[in-house]
C-alpha cells in the first residue's frame, strides 16, 4: 500500500487490492486506501439522498422508521463488528493478517446507493422501464454511481475512483445481463457497457471471478442481518406484527422443533413490548456465528480475498431465514405496503413515460428535465445511452421528490413557475 506507509502492514491486501479505477493524480495521503474509499461515499449527495429513500416504509412517514441511510449505517456497523470478532477469534488471521474493517465498512455504506426511490419496488418498476434499453439493477447501479457518475454534473459526471477490493466488495452479481437467459433478466445481472468494470475486478483472479470476495459475504451477512431483524422492530412499532400475528404464521408453516422454539420466544418478547432487547441481543449471536473458513478449489495465486470465504453456522442460518420469511409475509406482502409499491410502480411510470417523449423520443420536445442532465441526454446519440441518463436522474430522486415531480408535472393545482425543477 503505497499511500499507507505509516500504517502497520496487513499482508491481507496486496498492490493489486488498492489499485484504483480510472485513477487521476496521486496525492499523499495519511490515510489508508479504504479509509479514503470510505470518505468520499460519506460526503456524496448520492449517500446522503438515503436518507430519504424507502428501505421498508415509505421515507418521511414517521421520523423513528429506518430509511436506506439509517439501514446502510447499521450494516456498516455489523460489518465492522464482523471484521473485529474475526480477527480476534479465527486461527487464520492474525495482527498483520487480517480483513480490514474500513474496507468492510466502505463496502456496507455504498452498498445500496444506486437503490432508487420507493426501495425495492421502484427498482422493479425501472428494471420493467428499462426492459428495451438495457434493465436496471441496483447493484450495478452502485457500481455505476462509484465508477461513473458520483461526482460531478451533467455531462462532466465522473466517478470516485474506487479501489479493486472496494469495487469487489459491492458486487454481487458479476454477470452482465446479455449473457443472462432472458428469463433471468429481473435482478441480478450487469449492465452490458460494464464490460471494462468486469475486466477491472477480474483481472487479478480470472478464476474466481464468479465468486464473492470475503468482504462482500461479510456485507452480504450483515445485510440479511439488519433486514430480517431491524425490519421486524419496524414491523412491529408500525402495528404489522403482534406476537399472535407470529403464532398464526407459525401455525401455517412446517417448522422444526429448533424453529417453533424460536418463533415462541420471538412471540413472547412481542407480547411484553420487550422488542429491542430481544433482537438487540440476537445481531450480537448473529455476528458470533460467523467465521472463515479456506475457500475449496481457491487458485494458488488468487489474493487472500478470495482464498477465504465466509462461513455461519447453520443454526442461525436457519434461524435468519425465518425471520426475513416473517418480515416478507407479515409485513412486505401486508396490503398497506402493496398500496405503496403499486403507487410507486405508477409514478416512477409516469415520470418515465413524460421524460422518454421529450428528450429521448424527441429532441425537440419540451424541456423538463435540469439543464444539465438535457445537455447530457442531448449529447447523446444512442438511444441507450440517453435512456441510461435519464434512468439515473430518476434512480437518483428520493421518494418525496418524486412524489413533488409527479405532482408538479400532472396535478394542476399544484407547484408554481418558482419551483425548483
Amino acid at each position: 500500500m503505497n499511500n499507507a506507509k505509516q500504517l502497520p502492514p496487513n499482508r491481507f491486501y496486496l498492490e493489486s487490492d488498492v489499485e484504483r479505477f480510472a485513477p487521476h493524480k496521486a496525492r499523499d495521503e495519511i490515510r489508508s486506501p479504504f479509509e479514503i474509499d470510505r470518505d468520499r461515499i460519506i460526503y456524496t449527495s448520492a449517500f446522503r439522498r438515503l436518507q430519504s429513500k424507502t428501505q421498508v416504509f415509505m421515507a418521511g412517514e414517521y421520523d423513528f422508521y429506518r430509511t436506506r441511510l439509517t439501514h446502510s449505517i447499521e450494516v456498516a456497523q455489523a460489518g465492522r463488528s464482523i471484521c473485529h470478532y474475526l480477527r480476534r477469534t479465527s486461527e487464520y488471521l492474525s495482527s498483520d493478517f487480517f480483513i480490514d474493517a474500513d474496507l468492510v465498512e466502505a463496502v456496507c455504506l455504498a452498498h445500496d446507493l444506486g437503490h432508487p426511490p420507493f426501495g425495492h419496488a421502484g427498482e422493479r418498476a425501472l428494471n420493467r422501464l428499462m426492459a428495451p434499453y438495457g434493465g436496471f439493477e441496483g447493484n450495478a447501479q452502485t457500481a455505476r454511481l462509484l465508477t461513473q457518475t458520483i461526482y460531478g454534473e451533467g455531462a462532466k459526471r465522473h466517478g470516485m475512483e474506487p479501489t479493486r477490493s472496494l469495487l469487489d466488495g459491492i458486487l454481487k452479481y458479476k454477470t452482465l445481463r446479455r449473457d443472462l437467459p432472458e428469463t433471468r433478466r429481473e435482478s441480478h445481472f450487469l449492465y452490458d457497457d460494464q464490460v471494462q468494470l468486469l475486466d477491472f475486478i477480474t483481472a487479478t483472479h480470472p478464476p474466481a471471478a464468479e465468486q464473492l470476495s470475503v468482504e462482500c459475504q461479510i456485507m452480504d451477512w450483515a445485510d440479511d442481518t439488519a433486514y430480517s431483524i431491524n425490519d421486524l422492530v419496524d414491523g412491529y412499532h408500525a402495528g404489522f406484527i403482534t406476537g399472535r400475528h407470529v403464532r398464526d404464521w407459525a401455525a401455517s408453516r412446517e417448522l422444526d422443533a429448533a424453529n417453533k422454539e424460536r418463533v415462541e420466544e420471538m412471540a413472547k418478547a412481542l407480547d411484553r413490548g420487550r422488542v429491542d432487547a430481544f433482537f438487540g441481543k440476537k445481531t450480537g449471536d448473529f455476528i458470533r456465528a460467523c467465521r472463515i473458513v479456506p475457500r475449496v478449489g481457491a487458485a494458488p495465486n488468487s489474493p487472500p480475498r478470495h482464498r477465504f470465504d465466509l462461513a455461519v453456522d447453520k443454526d442461525v442460518l436457519s434461524e435468519r431465514r425465518v425471520f426475513g420469511q416473517i418480515a416478507v409475509d407479515l409485513v412486505f406482502k401486508a396490503p398497506p405496503l402493496q398500496h405503496l409499491e403499486h403507487k410507486s410502480h405508477h409514478i416512477l411510470s409516469a415520470l418515465f413515460a413524460l421524460y422518454q417523449e421529450h428528450h429521448i423520443c424527441n429532441d425537440g420536445g419540451l424541456k423538463l428535465l435540469p439543464p444539465a442532465t438535457t445537455s447530457a441526454i442531448a449529447a447523446t446519440a444512442e438511444p441507450d445511452g440517453r435512456a441510461r441518463l435519464l434512468c439515473d436522474y430518476l434512480a437518483g430522486m428520493t421518494d418525496g421528490f418524486a412524489i413533488r415531480t409527479y405532482k408538479r408535472m400532472f396535478d394542476p393545482d399544484f407547484g408554481s413557475i418558482t419551483d425548483l425543477p
